[in-house]
């Protein structure tokens, strides 16, 4: 008993006994075993190898995207767009690369006079007509008549030959027959070598511009409407010939190379049912298409319809009726063959007429603008229309063929061909001109439009045959080279797959992209990012330890 409570007693004095540095110690390693308690166990060091390792990866990855995948993709999603010559197709658009300037040679034929007679004649004709020519689209050049008296062969560049006879006074009047002015003259008004003016000159100035008045305006018209800034003097001219103008122009077709000629017979019961209608043709309407030949080309079918109804049941038919008249519903009109416009001529036999006033023209067939033309026949006794009956008719059918194509109506046959080749030419130099300037506009306003090289091909060939129709403007040649450059400009500016991009806006790439990129990108970023904040780290802890 006694030896326990003496251990106590030594236990007690032992613990007093102990320095305070010693219990601190112990207290603080208590401390450190709590903290290390509460704190989460941090994973060991990471080898260099494996943070080298880990760089190389996402280093990889970028580069991947950045040396393989960036420039697959720019190469297989980047909108082609071939080279065009923007600011040549601007200068045509704008009339600076070509003035269509028509030079329009008039032989002097003056087997009476003497060849110094003829030359001042003409000096003193020319000066009167350059000073008093109030439109450049037209040079009325004049020339001595290569073949004075005799016109067996005649000059295909010549447009007008001035026949000079004496006479009692000064009259003009044109060939109905051939592209000759009838002028007379009396003996005393042939200036003499140095006259420097002459009544007779200015007379006959004035009569060559009254020749060429209607193709004139016509040509002011054409270039009126288009986009080229052509300088001029406005020509005067009335309301009502500028309404009649725009009317004729807008009732005539646009241009072909080749027309497709249908003639139909229609009629409202079972007979006739036959005619003669390609003996008619051959006769009667062969011979003009024959003289357009240099310029346009057709083809020609027929067809007959029985039991026909009309769209109009009247037996008189008024002005308003007449744009229903055709029962498009039944009525089988061929269509286009070919591609080529088609212009339909229609005779109706059945118990109706036109009720219009006789001074206003015929009352049995009437133009419908760049459609054609209809023909009203009284009923047949008999089951064929021999081709006599249809002279008339086939008559008028070529007149208003004439009309359709925008021929003149005043001069000659030949005369009137001759401007119309020169009034088509301007026709489609000015358009063929005008796409490539809507071609070039459209590639500046969308830079994203694809433009493949089939188009700057068609753009090459345009131009190219521009150049030459701007060389040879007023004959066939030049009319021939301007129908080609509009068909290459046309076709390059309809491009299938260019005018597909069209309706391709970036919004779409954007919905299209998005999807894909959003999954494959933030891994991708995320990683860069913690690479970049793991190397600052490391790069701060170094400049410590330092």
């Amino acid at each position: 008993m006694s030896s326990s409570v003496s251990a106590a007693q030594d236990d007690n004095i032992s613990s007093e006994s102990k320095p305070a540095a010693a219990i601190d110690s112990d207290s603080s390693e208590t401390n450190d075993e709590a903290s290390s308690l509460l704190t989460p166990k941090q994973p060991p060091p990471e080898k260099p190898e494996d943070i080298r390792r880990r760089s190389y990866i996402v280093a990889s990855f970028w580069f991947i995207v950045l040396f393989l995948g960036l420039p697959i993709w720019w190469k297989t999603t980047t909108i082609y767009r071939a080279d065009l010559p923007l600011s040549q197709m601007m200068d045509w658009a704008d009339g600076r690369a070509c003035s269509p300037v028509f030079p329009i040679k008039i032989a002097i034929d003056a087997p009476n006079l003497q060849k110094e007679e003829t030359d001042n004649l003409l000096r003193i004709t020319q000066q009167a007509l350059d000073s008093a020519n109030d439109f450049k689209g037209h040079h009325l050049q004049l020339e001595t008549s290569p073949l004075a008296g005799k016109r067996s062969t005649p000059d295909s560049d010549i447009a007008l030959t001035i026949r000079l006879t004496p006479g009692d006074a000064a009259t003009s009047s044109l060939h109905s027959q051939e592209p000759i002015l009838e002028v007379t003259y009396p003996p005393n008004s042939i200036p003499a070598s140095d006259a420097a003016s002459s009544g007779f000159a200015t007379y006959l100035a004035a009569q060559l511009r009254l020749a060429f008045s209607e193709e004139r305006n016509v040509m002011s018209y054409l270039l009126a409407k288009s986009s080229m800034p052509f300088e001029q003097r406005p020509l005067e001219t009335s309301q009502d010939s500028s309404d009649s103008l725009a009317k004729r122009m807008t009732r005539s077709l646009k241009y072909s190379q080749t027309y497709h000629l249908t003639f139909s017979l229609f009629t409202s019961g079972p007979s006739p049912s036959s005619w003669d209608i390609e003996s008619a043709i051959d006769e009667y309407m062969q011979p003009i298409l024959d003289l357009l030949g240099p310029i346009h080309n057709f083809t020609i079918d027929t067809q007959v319809q029985l039991y026909a109804t009309p769209g109009v049941q009247s037996q008189v038919l008024s002005k308003e009726d007449l744009s229903s008249f055709i029962n498009a519903a039944e009525w089988p009109l061929s269509p286009s063959i070919g591609g080529a416009p088609t212009v339909n001529f229609v005779v109706f036999i059945g118990n109706q007429t036109i009720g219009t006033a006789s001074e206003i023209g015929t009352s049995q067939s009437w133009l419908i603008p760049q459609w054609g033309s209809v023909y009203l026949l009284p009923p047949s006794s008999t089951n064929h229309v021999p081709s006599e009956v249809l002279k008339q008719p086939v008559l008028t059918f070529a007149s208003h063929l004439l009309s359709l194509l925008g021929t003149p109506q005043s001069g000659s046959l030949p005369m009137r061909l001759s401007t119309l080749t020169r009034i088509r030419s301007a026709d489609v130099l000015l358009r063929a001109s005008s796409s490539l300037g809507s071609l070039a506009r459209l590639s500046l306003a969308l830079p994203s439009i694809s433009i493949p090289s089939s188009v700057a091909d068609g753009v090459a060939k345009s131009m190219y045959h521009l150049q030459l129709a701007c060389s040879n403007l007023g004959g066939t040649d030049g009319l021939e080279h301007a129908r080609i450059a509009d068909v290459e400009a046309e076709r390059a500016f309809f491009e299938k797959s260019m005018v597909g991009q069209l309706y391709f806006p970036d919004e779409h790439k954007i919905a299209v992209y998005l999807p894909l990129l959003g999954p494959v990108g933030v891994p991708l970023v995320i990683g860069l990012l913690n690479q970049i904040k793991a190397w600052k780290a490391a790069r701060a802890g170094k400049m410590k330890v330092a």
